[in-house]
């Protein structure tokens, strides 16, 4: 396991004010992450089944953890998303895997795919990423 995986993950659940709402688990390995996020109808909208904000988190945190878990100095910057909303949920949780499609020195593409409990996909997503002049050091959390 890698050092600068496990400083993105305490960064992510100690340092993120929004999870405190979310409440979501995260994972990060070489070009990959998980993120679980838990079914809640706080997430609902009229319909009783999760809003797509819901979707659009947990994707945009899979798919930019994952590039990120490539750069180990700077913050990256999600520049573009293409999300496709494919089944509502609600109840259980929300898996969200991530995975590094393209990575170069100026621009990182990534994927997520976002599941329930029983594998049906709900949602995924394309997303390019940036490096930004973040500095990946104590003062946001990467510690």
């Amino acid at each position: 396991m890698s050092d600068h995986h496990r400083k993105l993950e305490r960064m992510y659940h100690d340092h993120a004010p929004i999870n405190d709402f979310f409440d979501p688990e995260l994972s990060i390995s070489e070009g990959a992450s998980t993120l679980e996020l838990p079914v809640s109808e706080k997430l609902y909208h009229p319909g009783n089944a999760v809003h797509g904000t819901a979707y659009f988190k947990a994707l945009d945190d899979a798919a930019f953890f994952a590039a990120n878990s490539l750069v180990e100095d700077v913050f990256l910057l999600t520049t573009q998303m293409n999300l496709y909303l494919t089944r509502p949920v609600s109840e259980g949780h929300m898996l969200a895997r991530g995975e590094v499609l393209h990575d170069n020195p100026g621009q990182y593409i990534a994927e997520a795919v976002l599941e329930d409990d029983d594998g049906n996909q709900l949602a995924r997503a394309t997303a390019t990423f940036v490096r930004s002049n973040i500095e990946l050091d104590a003062e946001i959390g990467y510690e």
